[in-house]
């Protein structure tokens, strides 16, 4: 497993109190805008071992009866279904989970605002079901000319033209569910709200990457450009925070290029003291100071830029992305000296497949998939499909059986359990395919606990998963890619697909 390189309670102490530090130069009010993930943030903590997937709520905690929190989500990806590929929801429904996890951890959402709404037939559903559950909802039109028509934009006719959300507490965090969802435009336009009624507001930005004070070669640096390669991301040297403040800093194209933009705003809005230098000014980042071990973050860093190669081919071979975010990231790799193959769990899994079809009973179109889970203790775990289960099911159980110190050859699942679901799955559910997924593995097995000490011992090891490295020859079907997340497991697998058919249960 990785060992740990980055200090998260040195983390949430020093990004609160830089948060505060920086809502103390605006007497009245700060809209901060909450990039990433709000919670589950496991790309932090894939590339920072040690890191809090739920670092930005538990600040949030820390600074609770100073904050109130805004979620903005683009009227655009609720109409074309844009799925969060970490969680696999779509946006719409990642607000609505969000707000739930926010309620879990004593937080409540001040609004929901939709973004860009053109009042899509689509978006009005989720609209209402917000509404009817007690949420306010504010919704908020494109503004023509944006974002270089500033004269427009930060006038009556622009900003002053949206809904204005009324908040009470100092500090307003504006977050929502992936990138472009509208929450720097909504933190502008109610700073030109609150001016119009002399309230004197700021605004800053709260992303975790890029870190701007790290190399802009590093792998830490390199790994966000992976996971941002659909979008074309770039990461550059801020030539205005180097020209103005003389200090080489990291930042990304898009904050690059917009900050002059930006800047011409802010100064239609807001006295020359509120106006940032730069656009790694504008932001409030301590990660780089959190990193103790810098090879651990490195080599985990550098994990993660080959898992997102084999995610972009993934989501090119089922339509959900284009062929150029996976050959950015090849070059990506190329530069930093690491092939698929320095995954450890890629061999293995390719040579359970070829073992499979040796055997040739796949019992899945004659198609012969392989998987290899990685260990905590180092150990590599392998498993192929059969007629009786899927790849991954035979993966975990064997992980799950070497876990507990079990003989290879026991069979932890009784055949007459395993005909029992087929037949249920067959006769009564009329599935083409009988060979049981990782879910009905997992309940199978739990039910003959009570006769089953083997199985009980077996279990109990679930839970050693977390964090584990998995790979698959074949891309898995949702439900098992679902299980494999709720297990913690960190799963690629190559982009072809188990079986002819074009649905996949």
């Amino acid at each position: 497993m990785n060992t740990i390189g980055f200090d998260s309670e040195k983390y949430l102490k020093e990004q609160s109190e830089a948060i505060l530090k920086r809502a103390s130069k605006f007497d009245d009010k700060l809209y901060l805008e909450f990039g990433g993930k709000l919670v589950c943030d496991y790309h932090a903590v894939r590339v920072l071992p040690g890191f809090d997937p739920n670092a930005k709520i538990k600040i949030l905690q820390r600074l609770k009866d100073k904050v109130d929190i805004i979620i903005c989500i683009h009227a655009g990806a609720i109409e074309e279904r844009k799925i969060r590929a970490d969680f696999g929801v779509s946006y719409d429904v990642d607000t609505m989970r969000t707000i739930d996890d926010l309620r879990d951890w004593g937080l409540d959402v001040r609004a929901v605002v939709v973004t860009r709404y053109l009042n899509q037939p689509s978006v009005k559903p989720f609209i209402n079901k917000l509404s009817r559950a007690g949420i306010k909802v504010y919704t908020h039109k494109p503004i023509e000319g944006y974002p270089n028509n500033v004269d427009v934009i930060a006038s009556k006719d622009g900003y002053g033209a949206n809904a204005y959300i009324e908040t009470e507490r100092p500090i307003v965090v504006v977050t929502g569910p992936g990138p472009n969802s509208g929450k720097a435009g909504t933190c502008m336009s109610q700073v030109y709200h609150e001016f119009q009624r002399g309230i004197r507001a700021g605004y800053a930005k709260f992303e975790t990457f890029p870190v701007w004070n790290l190399p802009l070669n590093h792998p830490v640096n390199i790994a966000y450009e992976a996971a941002t390669a659909d979008l074309a991301d770039v990461n550059m040297v801020d030539p205005f925070h180097l020209e103005a403040r003389g200090v080489t800093a990291v930042n990304y194209n898009r904050d690059i290029e917009i900050f002059p933009v930006v800047r011409r705003i802010c100064e239609k809005i807001m006295p020359p003291e509120q106006l940032y230098a730069s656009p790694t000014e504008m932001g409030v980042n301590c990660v780089g100071s959190a990193i103790v071990d810098d090879e651990a973050v490195r080599k985990a860093a550098t994990q993660e830029v080959i898992r997102r190669y084999f995610r972009a081919l993934c989501d090119y071979a089922c339509g959900h992305g284009e062929k150029a975010a996976a050959d950015r990231i090849k070059v990506m790799m190329e530069n930093i000296n690491v092939t698929e193959l320095d995954r450890n769990v890629v061999q293995p899994a390719r040579d359970a497949a070829t073992q499979a079809s040796k055997q040739k009973n796949s019992g899945n179109d004659g198609i012969f998939c392989g998987a290899a889970i990685e260990l905590p203790d180092g150990r590599i775990v392998t498993g192929k499909n059969s007629p009786l289960m899927h790849a991954a099911s035979s993966c975990i159980l064997n992980a799950i059986k070497k876990l507990a110190g079990l003989p290879d050859g026991l069979m932890l699942l009784p055949s007459n359990i395993i005909d029992s679901v087929s037949r249920l799955k067959h006769d009564i559910m009329h599935n083409k395919q009988l060979s049981l997924t990782l879910a009905e593995t997992l309940t199978a097995l739990s039910v003959s606990v009570p006769t089953n000490p083997a199985a009980s011992m077996a279990l109990d090891q679930l839970s050693k998963l977390d964090g584990c490295e998995m790979h698959m020859t074949h891309l898995p079907t949702g439900g098992d890619e679902s299980r494999l997340r709720k297990l913690g497991i960190n799963l690629t697998a190559e982009p072809i697909f188990a079986t002819k058919n074009l649905f996949m249960e």
